[in-house]
């Protein structure tokens, strides 16, 4: 058969021309995917391709350091090492845990931790497996580097309290960031933070202390190691702050409760300054930084007297006889008594037509008292009749304006704002109407009475300046840089109880004559300087119909709360001071010497003292 030479020619050239279109097209494909990659795509992927080549890291800031009112460190950091890892760089992450217990000792709570951390964050991201190395781990981990990929050992600072648990309630302490606090901050850029203020003014100036994260690009090869830094953001570290607390003092209010469960507040009435503030007992806050073990948390949680428990701030008491020369004062300014005049105490006030008694202080009484005498000897038959004059309408009133039920507004979150007795609140809680009873049981500040340790301080500090009620606070002064001046921390201006000068002097004159020759004299005795006070005993059970109840033969747990109140040296004040001793008993024999102890303290020479820092003046507005 014979071939069709043109005919194949020409089916050849056909095939030639598709395979010549089609390849000019594929090239022109190819063409457009090198135009679409390398012009109009090309700052995408150069970026990317930067990212894979340049990582971020970031720069925790050093956290800012805190000194009491004489430069004596309380909270600093020191250089510790954590072990890191990427769960995306790490393989088959079960058996890299596995490895690395062998090597560490990982506990229950470090795995806990990260696999938290782990679920809410991204695969990329380093997180934390373990804090505070041993020298002894870190060396293990150095020899077996190689076996595990997208683990490192980190450099950081870590917060230490070298008082340990004096200043536990003050300071408070820091702890591991958690999922709640990273929602609470809002900014992925915390995330690289490890710790975060947990309690007292770690978290009330967090955001001051904690200072700026900054950043550095690290360039790195093909196998993740760092080459060089090719840019940088640099942290700003936190402030360092001042207290206005005397770490003397404090130590000194501590030594003066012994055995004792409790809370002391002291103040410059001046001015507001705290200069020692207990709450009793105490715990250690650095068990909390880098995580506290099952077996110390709850030997802190188990124990009866609570040592977490901040009773300055959340706790509270009857005010009982404390209250007195507030009452006094209320009976004053409303014009229901005079100075002069008199009642008669004759060992049990009746309400009328009211079979049942109220006991005055000294069985049998003490005859006839003036306003004085009254607060001199803590005469209960005075102040039942007061708040029947005054009224409990009325003695709320004058009992909110001198402090009580609110919060003192001190530099710390939690603080609670007690309870001043109305009819209005006994109806809100108890949907129950007021009887006249309670308001005799409110003008001994027993009932339904509840105050803190810092209320009653800043009442009795704003009897002793004069009737100017200044604004507790805790934190002094800033500087911003180790080398820079310390800054003064603006307060507002003291507010006026609104009392006049003369009703204020003569309850500053019962006060007075309670040390002098009242319920607190023995706390007078050889006293270098003149003290103004006032006892307090909270009941904690109450008698049943006419019998007494005497508090040494009762159980621990159910004596009643000793208070006392003062201010020295009563003609030149420079100390407030509120005690409560947790079932003390009577407020002169337990509390009333605690106070003495911790005005002698602040008042008396002292062996040595360093000098406060020199501080730049406030800033003109």
């Amino acid at each position: 058969m014979m071939k069709n030479l043109a005919a194949e020619a020409d089916q050849f050239q056909r095939r030639a021309l598709i395979g010549f279109v089609a390849i000019a097209l594929m090239m022109a494909a190819l063409g457009a995917g090198y135009f679409r990659l390398q012009v109009i795509e090309h700052d995408l992927y150069q970026t990317r391709s930067e990212a894979n080549r340049i990582k971020p890291k970031p720069i925790v800031p050093a956290r800012g350091l805190i000194f009491d009112r004489n430069g004596k460190l309380l909270a600093d950091n020191v250089p510790a090492f954590r072990l890191e890892v990427v769960p995306e760089q790490a393989g088959d992450l079960k058996q890299t845990l596995a490895g690395l217990g062998q090597l560490v000792g990982l506990s229950a709570d470090d795995l806990q931790q990260f696999e938290v951390a782990r679920h809410a964050s991204r695969g990329f991201r380093s997180i934390v497996l373990k804090l505070r190395l041993s020298e002894e781990e870190r060396a293990r981990l150095a020899v077996n580097r190689y076996r595990f990929p997208g683990v490192d050992v980190v450099p950081y600072l870590t917060r230490r309290y070298p008082y340990g648990e004096l200043f536990a309630h003050v300071i408070g302490y820091v702890g591991r960031l958690d999922v709640k606090d990273l929602e609470k901050l809002g900014d992925s850029k915390y995330a690289a933070l490890t710790h975060i203020g947990k309690s007292g003014l770690e978290r009330q100036y967090e955001q001051d202390l904690r200072g700026e994260i900054g950043y550095e690009n690290v360039e790195q090869n093909v196998e993740g190691r760092a080459l060089r830094v090719v840019g940088r953001q640099v942290s700003r570290p936190g402030v360092d702050m001042q207290l206005t607390i005397d770490a003397d003092l404090q130590a000194a209010a501590v030594r003066a409760f012994g055995e004792n469960d409790g809370a002391a507040v002291a103040v410059d009435p001046r001015t507001g300054e705290v200069l020692a503030m207990v709450s009793l007992p105490q715990f250690d806050p650095n068990l909390f930084v880098n995580g506290i073990s099952r077996a110390d948390y709850a030997r802190l949680t188990q124990n009866l007297s609570v040592p977490l428990f901040n009773r300055n701030l959340s706790g509270g008491t009857p005010p009982g006889s404390t209250v007195k020369p507030f009452l006094a004062l209320a009976g004053l300014e409303s014009g229901v008594r005079k100075p002069e005049d008199r009642i008669f105490s004759s060992g049990e006030f009746h309400i009328p037509g009211v079979a049942r008694g109220f006991r005055d202080a000294e069985a049998g009484g003490v005859g006839w008292v003036d306003m004085r005498d009254s607060i001199a000897h803590s005469v209960n038959t005075y102040y039942y009749q007061l708040a029947l004059d005054l009224g409990i309408e009325r003695l709320s009133q004058y009992m909110m304006r001198y402090g009580f039920g609110a919060a003192t507004g001190i530099d710390l979150a939690g603080e609670v704002s007690g309870i001043v007795p109305s009819p209005a609140w006994k109806w809100k809680r108890y949907q129950q109407p007021w009887y006249l009873g309670e308001t005799v049981n409110s003008g001994i500040g027993q009932g339904y009475w509840k105050v803190t340790s810092l209320q009653l301080a800043s009442a009795v500090a704003s009897l002793a300046d004069g009737g100017i009620r200044h604004r507790l606070h805790l934190a002094r002064a800033t500087r911003k840089g180790f080398d820079a001046r310390w800054q003064l921390i603006a307060q507002p201006s003291g507010q006026s109880l609104g009392a006049s000068a003369e009703h204020l002097q003569v309850i500053r004159e019962g006060m007075e004559a309670v040390v002098s020759r009242g319920t607190a004299r023995a706390i007078g005795i050889n006293a270098p300087y003149l003290i103004a006070g006032k006892t307090g005993t909270a009941q904690t059970v109450s008698r049943k119909g006419n019998l007494s109840v005497d508090p040494h033969n009762l159980p621990l747990s159910l004596r009643h709360q000793a208070l006392f109140v003062a201010y020295a040296p009563a003609d030149d004040p420079r100390i407030a001071v509120a005690v409560v001793v947790e079932h003390g008993g009577f407020g002169a024999a337990t509390a009333a010497p605690i106070a003495r102890a911790i005005m002698d303290a602040w008042l008396l020479p002292k062996p040595s003292s360093a000098p406060l820092p020199t501080l730049a003046p406030e800033p003109t507005p």
